[in-house]
C-alpha cells in the first residue's frame, strides 16, 4: 500500500491585507453592504492602489458564529488553521478575511462555521478548528462551485481576471445544439487487481468509437461527478483535438485508490493486459502508443508517469497534473523522489509527457521542477506549465484540455 503525503507546514503564509470596501464599513452599513455583495457574488475582489498585478481578494460569511474559516485550496494550512480564521466588523454580521493575490489566481474554497470560539492554548484551538473544518462547505454567494473528490460535498471557486480562460472546464453549460458523444458504464474483468473493475467508456459524436485514445484516471470523479463528456464533445467540435475514446476507470474508495495506484506492477497490468484489450474488442481504438494518452492527477499523475515508463509501447504520451512525486519505496522525505531518479537513470523510453503543477503546491512545486529539468537534460519532449493556482480539481480541468491539446492535437 502507498503511503500517504507528506504534512508538512505551509513554507510562507499568503499575505494579508485590508479590504478598502471592508475597512470603510460601519455598523449601520451592514445592509447596504450585503446588498452589494448578493449583486456582484463572493469573493469580494478589489484592485490594490499602485499595485496593478495583484487584488485584494476577500472572503466574507454573514451571521452569528464564534469562528468562521476562510479554507482556500493551498492558502489555507491544515497544520495551523488559526490563520485561516475571519474576522468579525465590529457592531456588524460581517465576517471577512483579504488576501493579495496575484490576479490569474484561480482556486476552489469553503467556508466553516463553529458555534463557539476556539480554545485559548494552541493545541486546543487546532484540534476544535480540525473538528470545525471537517464540516466546511460551499460559499452561498459564489457563483460556481466543483465537487470534492469524496462524498457529496462541493467547493466554491473564484477566479481573478487575469487568470487563464477555461472554456473546457466541464461544468460550463453546452450551447445549443451541442453535438453530444455517448458515455456507457461497464464491468471489465480485471484478473490483474483480482476481480473486476467499473470504466466508464466515452465515445465521440457519430458513433463507432475513434482511433485516438485517452486513459483517464479517477473515471468516478470525471465522469461520476462532472460532465466531463461536455469538455471532450466541446475540443472535438471545435477541432482542438481528434476525435477520441475515452476509457475512465474507477477509483473505488481511499483505500482501494492508494493500494492499486502509484507504481503498482498490477495496476500497469490491469490498464495494458486487462482494459486496453477488453477496449479493443469492443470499439475502435487505435494500439499506436503515440495516439494514446495517459492521464491523471495527484496519485492518479504518478501512476500515469510510471505506467508509462513501464509500458511505453502502450502508452506513448502522458498527462500528469500535480504528480505526487514524493513517492519512493523507502518512505525517505529526504531522498531525491523515486520517480525522477529512475528517469534520470534509466534507458529514455519513447514517451512525450505534459506536466503541470500549482503555484502554490510547497513541496510538490520543487520536485516537478527537478522532473522537468531531468527530462530534458535526458531528451525527452516534454512541456511544463505552472499555473497560479493549488492542488485543485477548478485548475486540473482546464489543464486536462491544456495536455490533450498539446499532446493530440495538430
Amino acid at each position: 500500500m502507498i503511503m500517504g503525503p507528506p504534512r508538512l507546514p505551509m513554507p510562507v503564509p499568503p499575505e494579508r491585507v485590508e479590504s478598502p470596501r471592508v475597512a470603510a464599513l460601519t455598523a449601520g452599513g451592514a445592509e447596504a453592504f450585503w446588498a452589494e455583495v448578493d449583486r456582484c457574488g463572493t469573493p469580494l475582489v478589489e484592485e490594490l492602489p499602485g499595485d496593478p498585478g495583484h487584488r485584494a481578494v476577500t472572503f466574507l460569511w454573514r451571521g452569528e458564529a464564534g469562528v468562521v474559516l476562510a479554507l482556500v485550496n493551498r492558502l489555507s494550512d491544515p497544520l495551523n488553521l488559526a490563520a485561516s480564521a475571519m474576522a468579525r466588523v465590529p457592531g456588524t454580521d460581517v465576517w471577512h478575511l483579504t488576501y493579495r493575490l496575484r490576479d490569474d489566481h484561480r482556486a476552489s474554497y469553503r467556508i466553516a462555521v463553529g458555534a463557539a470560539a476556539p480554545p485559548a492554548d494552541p493545541a486546543g484551538a487546532q484540534r476544535y478548528l480540525a473538528a470545525v473544518a471537517a464540516d466546511a462547505g460551499p460559499d452561498p454567494r459564489a457563483p460556481w462551485s466543483v465537487p470534492l473528490r469524496w462524498g457529496d460535498g462541493r467547493a466554491s471557486v473564484f477566479e481573478l481576471p487575469g487568470a487563464p480562460d477555461q472554456p473546457w472546464r466541464p461544468w460550463l453549460p453546452d450551447g445549443p445544439g451541442a453535438a453530444r458523444g455517448t458515455v456507457t458504464r461497464h464491468r471489465v474483468p480485471a484478473p490483474a487487481l483480482g476481480g473486476d473493475r467499473e470504466v466508464w467508456l466515452y465515445e465521440p459524436p457519430g458513433g463507432a468509437g475513434a482511433p485516438d485514445l485517452l486513459v483517464l484516471l479517477d473515471g468516478d470523479l470525471w465522469f461520476g461527478k462532472t460532465d466531463v463528456a461536455a469538455l471532450f464533445d466541446r475540443l472535438v467540435a471545435a477541432g482542438t483535438v481528434p476525435p477520441l475514446t475515452v476509457l475512465a476507470p474507477h477509483a473505488v474508495d481511499t483505500p482501494t485508490r492508494m493500494r492499486e495506484l502509484g507504481p503498482n506492477a498490477a495496476f500497469t497490468a490491469f490498464l495494458t493486459e486487462d482494459l486496453l484489450p477488453w477496449a479493443a474488442r469492443r470499439t475502435a481504438v487505435t494500439d499506436d502508443p503515440a495516439r494514446t494518452v495517459l492521464a491523471g492527477e495527484s496519485l492518479g499523475g504518478l501512476t500515469a508517469l510510471h505506467a508509462a515508463f513501464e509500458a511505453p509501447d502502450r502508452f506513448g504520451r502522458v498527462l500528469a497534473q500535480s504528480a505526487s512525486l514524493w513517492w519512493n519505496p523507502a518512505g525517505d522525505r529526504e531522498r531525491t523522489p523515486w520517480l525522477t531518479e529512475r528517469f534520470a537513470r534509466e534507458p529514455v523510453r519513447d514517451l512525450r509527457i505534459h506536466l503541470r503543477v500549482g503555484r502554490h503546491e510547497w513541496a510538490m512545486l520543487d520536485e516537478h521542477r527537478e522532473l522537468d529539468r531531468t527530462l530534458r537534460m535526458r531528451g525527452y519532449p516534454v512541456r511544463y506549465t505552472e499555473y497560479n493556482g493549488g492542488h485543485d480539481y477548478a485548475c486540473w480541468a482546464g489543464g486536462l484540455a491544456e495536455g490533450l491539446t498539446a499532446l493530440l492535437g495538430s
